[in-house]
């Protein structure tokens, strides 16, 4: 093995193949037909790609090139245009789909709705009536910061209907949190709601916002939903009452025709740098690639009822939860609340009560399903089922084992997807009427991807040898830049291997094809699914006043994958419990409930590389409890490591 692999100690041998009933009806049915269609993608992406933009999208221009450009500058469809919107809502009214359940919803107090194509259409049209009140046009950067209501499906439709750029930014982070990316994307919009439902709770979104504006110059109005009824302050010809301007608003908006490569949404994602990445995706590519994907991976039929667990404040949201299950004239449901509300049975009663024929969620949900038992999934018909999927994180073994045998009664295939904010959908998943799947393994990938596992110098490896996951080829659905910030685009995802996109990934490749991921090799921790900066932690721990120096890892963690440590060096020397419970309180507070330190450890100080960079990978080797811990050459002090050594003791 070469110095820079990553040695893989996971030995899995099971493998699982599709249900012959499943294959047979499936959209991609044979491993011949599979074949064909990566290696044409391959050897001619624009043949390919051409035809499904062609065969799956509707255009308002033709477009006059499939690709221009090579990574990590292209240009995808160029000279078309189309619009977002259109293709998941109007060409859905000339026939009876109209009529079809588009969105699904269910609060966590256990209100429903349910909005037909015609409902949804209806809805969007008078929102992005009320953005263009509002002087919002083509280009203008909206921040959605919102509970799991329709309306946030609603307003992001809206926004794309009249070329808006939405940055949507989850209901969990703290005011501190939304007014940085405010000021990233120079937002002019905030659309919220007085709060939201979680675990009985209210979360008061409206009075973060509030606090948010106080360092948001560039946002000019806020548009309010009633959700809860919690009582909030609105200030007078800033704030407005979603409800009041939809009453007065025209239900017809005509579609914006929007060229291929007009930015569709901003994303932030964290980075190992602290400041957060705004992930820039377009129209065109993305919309075909999450179509697609959505067809191959999940299968998507007519009288299917489509569940994603996530919330739309992350890429799976955005990617399926509305764009592509709506391109592709599929009833979605979106869910509010916590899974564990008010009992441990919530996700299953939803399965059974709307008759849900696709069940999308998280590795770290499913260790917390299995720790709160089989008896909650037993107490619910799951029988309507017939495909399982997960996304986040690497699934392990016998997560992956208890999915298949309790939720899917033996019988429905599992899609491990992999694929980030970054890729705007999936790139390596089983196709569930192909793929003999392998529990842990994201297995192959799909049209139009072209992965390898490369050294640290670029030199592809043999299979079974571990080491980065890169793309070869461009592909439509991939971010464009980092909003304002091309460089740091260049160099986050395209520095460290010429020519290639690199994942941050670890991964290797078996002997059959198949990919294992095998997580981060960077410092980005991946905590219950969410992507979080060690930087970003480390950031809010020093704005404590008490705080003089703080390094953040990632350890094993049962239930969500990976849990945080934070190494904090106090500017006195003072340490106490007391002091714990106030950084941990601090954190939440800088960065919101996701970011929750589970360790806070006291360090008189931190391992330092001779050129002051924090060694992180001994600090892992001490949160995970290691006794031996890797190379320590570069390490400037020695009597440091041994120091911590004791505290553990």
């Amino acid at each position: 093995m070469s110095d820079d692999a990553i040695e893989s100690v996971l030995q899995e041998t099971r493998s699982f193949p599709p249900p012959e009933a499943f294959a047979a009806e499936a959209h991609i049915s044979s491993e011949d037909q599979y074949q064909q269609m990566w290696e044409r993608a391959k050897d001619d992406p624009e043949g390919f790609w051409g035809e499904l933009a062609t065969e799956n999208l509707d255009w308002f221009k033709e477009y006059d090139s499939v690709l221009e450009g090579a990574m990590p500058d292209t240009k995808w469809f160029v000279g078309g245009k189309l619009n977002v919107t259109h293709n998941c809502l109007d060409r859905h009214l000339t026939n009876w789909r109209k009529n079809k359940a588009a969105i699904i919803w269910e609060g966590e107090p256990g209100d429903t709705r349910v909005l037909r194509y015609q409902d949804l259409h209806r809805e969007v049209c008078r929102f992005a009536n009320v953005l263009k009140q509002f002087d919002i046009g083509p280009g203008d950067r909206v921040t959605l910061y919102m509970p799991m209501i329709p309306e946030l499906a609603i307003a992001m439709l809206a926004c794309a209907r009249i070329g808006a750029v939405h940055s949507i930014i989850f209901g969990g982070f703290s005011a501190d949190a939304v007014a940085e990316r405010n000021n990233d994307a120079q937002a002019k919009l905030v659309v919220t709601a007085d709060a939201g439902w979680r675990r009985g709770k209210e979360l008061p979104l409206k009075a973060a916002v509030d606090a948010s504006l106080e360092k948001s110059p560039t946002v000019e109005k806020v548009v309010v939903v009633r959700r809860t009824g919690l009582e909030v302050e609105m200030v007078p010809d800033r704030d407005y009452w979603w409800d009041d301007l939809m009453a007065t608003a025209s239900t017809e908006c005509e579609a914006t025709p929007l060229d291929s490569e007009h930015p569709l949404f901003i994303l932030y994602t964290s980075g190992s740098t602290g400041k957060p990445k705004g992930v820039l995706h377009t129209t065109a590519g993305y919309l075909l690639g999450t179509t697609m994907t959505s067809r191959w991976v999940f299968d998507l039929k007519e009288d299917d009822t489509y569940w994603c667990t996530a919330d739309i404040g992350w890429i799976t949201g955005h990617s399926y939860i509305v764009y592509g299950p709506l391109a592709n004239g599929a009833t979605t449901v979106m869910y509010e609340g916590a899974p564990n509300y008010p009992d441990e049975g919530r996700f299953w009663n939803i399965v059974e009560k709307f008759g849900v024929n696709i069940f999308y969620t998280a590795p770290t949900a499913i260790r917390a399903f299995i720790k709160w038992g089989d008896d909650w999934p037993g107490q619910a018909d799951l029988s309507s089922l017939r495909l399982l999927g997960t996304v986040g994180e690497p699934i392990n073994p016998e997560a992956w084992m208890w999915y298949h045998r309790v939720i899917g009664g033996e019988r429905c295939p599992i899609v491990d997807t992999w694929w980030q904010t970054e890729t705007g959908g999936i790139m390596i998943s089983p196709l569930p009427g192909v793929t003999v799947t392998k529990p842990g393994s994201c297995t192959r990938p799909l049209p139009g991807v072209v992965p390898d596992i490369v050294t640290k110098d670029g030199k592809s490896l043999e299979d079974n040898k571990g080491g980065l996951l890169v793309m070869r080829q461009p592909w439509p659905s991939m971010l464009r830049t980092l909003h304002g910030d091309h460089d740091r685009f260049l160099e986050t995802y395209f520095s460290e291997i010429p020519g290639a996109y690199f994942a941050g990934d670890g991964a290797r490749r078996d002997e059959d094809g198949c990919y294992w991921v095998m997580g981060r090799v960077d410092d980005v921790l991946n905590v219950a699914g969410h992507r979080l900066s060690t930087m970003e932690i480390e950031s809010a721990l020093v704005s404590h006043q008490n705080v003089a120096e703080a390094a953040v890892v990632g350890f094993p963690h049962d239930l969500k994958g990976e849990g945080i440590c934070c190494f904090v060096t106090t500017t006195d020397g003072g340490e106490s419990e007391e002091l714990k419970a106030e950084l941990i309180a601090h954190v939440r507070q800088q960065i919101g409930a996701i970011a929750t330190p589970d360790q806070i450890r006291f360090a008189a100080a931190v391992p330092k590389t001779r050129s002051g960079k924090i060694m992180r990978r001994l600090l892992r080797d001490i949160a995970a409890g290691r006794e031996e811990v890797g190379d320590t050459t570069t390490l400037e002090d020695y009597s440091v490591l041994s120091k911590l050594r004791e505290e553990e003791e």
